[in-house]
């Protein structure tokens, strides 16, 4: 289902905006991803919402398949893009999994502001988005995805996040519908 609604306490959480992820071959284009996602950042800091600026820094313990990488040699590989402009009232969250709310303060911070839809974008759409996207579902926020403000390293884990997975835990949107979205709902008036 597309995107109906954003509740008043809405938080934007933008996963893996980073030097080390941002050279990453991926399905579309990480300068439209990144520009998209500073709109809706700017968007979200000119209504008061909280801004949650994402980083990964690690990796999950624990034995896979695959060969795991090496740590990050580049001390700036965790950096976040310039692009984003970072303000200070933003929230970093530094994560050591594919989820940000696993390990880290995250549902306490969101808790606190009271915070109860959660939009979510970045890369890999199939990993950090589509994990942290499934952990907020689980802990009971409305989940909605801004769907050109992600892209995956595989045109086929991003599709299939998009059309199969992200239904089943929210809503999606483009980042213009969540401006509009946005715009909507400054001007409606309290009750």
């Amino acid at each position: 289902m597309s995107l109906s609604t954003l509740d008043p306490k809405t938080a934007l959480i933008v996963i893996d905006l980073q030097q080390g992820v941002a050279v990453l071959p991926t399905a579309h284009p990480v300068p439209t991803v990144v520009a998209h996602a500073a709109r809706l950042a700017n968007a979200f800091r000119a209504r008061g919402l909280p801004v949650v600026l994402v980083n990964v820094a690690g990796f999950a313990p624990g034995r896979n398949e695959q060969p795991r990488r090496s740590a990050p040699q580049d001390p700036n590989w965790s950096t976040l893009l310039s692009e984003l402009g970072a303000q200070a009232g933003d929230h970093l969250v530094t994560k050591r999994t594919w989820g940000a709310f696993t390990g880290t303060d995250l549902e306490d911070y969101l808790r606190r502001w009271g915070v109860t839809q959660v939009v979510v974008c970045g890369i890999a759409t199939s990993i950090g988005v589509e994990s942290t996207a499934r952990q907020a579902h689980e802990l009971g926020f409305n989940v909605a995805l801004a769907v050109d403000a992600m892209t995956d390293v595989s045109g086929e884990a991003h599709t299939n996040s998009v059309q199969r997975i992200f239904p089943r835990l929210g809503e999606t949107a483009t980042t213009r519908e969540l401006l509009d979205l946005l715009r909507a709902s400054a001007t409606r008036t309290p009750a």
